[in-house]
This record gives C-alpha cells, structure tokens and sequence, in this order.
C-alpha cells in the first residue's frame, strides 16, 4: 500500500504535538505595527496557541501519520 500525504497546506500552518494537541500561530500578524492596530490586538496575537478540540479533530485528519 502506498504512502499516505500530509496535506501541504497544514503542514504549513499547524504542528502536532506529541501531547495530542495542535500547536498553530495566530493570523494578522504579519503587518503588526501598521493598520492601526491597538495595543490590545498586538497583545493578544503575540506568540501561540493550541486548537480548540473540535477544530483539532479536523486537523489531525490532514496529519495521517501524527500521533
């Protein structure tokens, strides 16, 4: 039986930990200081974040060799 691919788009995007969690970056923060962005935003978009579970599920479905 062939090998099974890894959607390229995920792999990109989203990483799975061994804890069973999906690790992801939050969007907008490519371009944090212009735009007008409060200091609010920027807090809040700084570092990471685990998917909420029912987004999980749907994620490691793109991850066919992911624990």
């Amino acid at each position: 039986m062939p090998k099974l691919k890894t959607k390229s788009g995920a792999k990109k995007r989203f990483i799975p930990k061994k804890s069973g969690k999906v690790k992801f970056r939050r969007a907008g923060v490519r371009h944090l200081a212009t735009f007008g962005k409060t200091k609010k935003q920027k807090v809040h978009l700084r570092g990471t974040d685990h998917l909420s579970p029912m987004d999980e599920k749907k994620i490691k479905e793109c991850f066919p060799y992911a624990r």
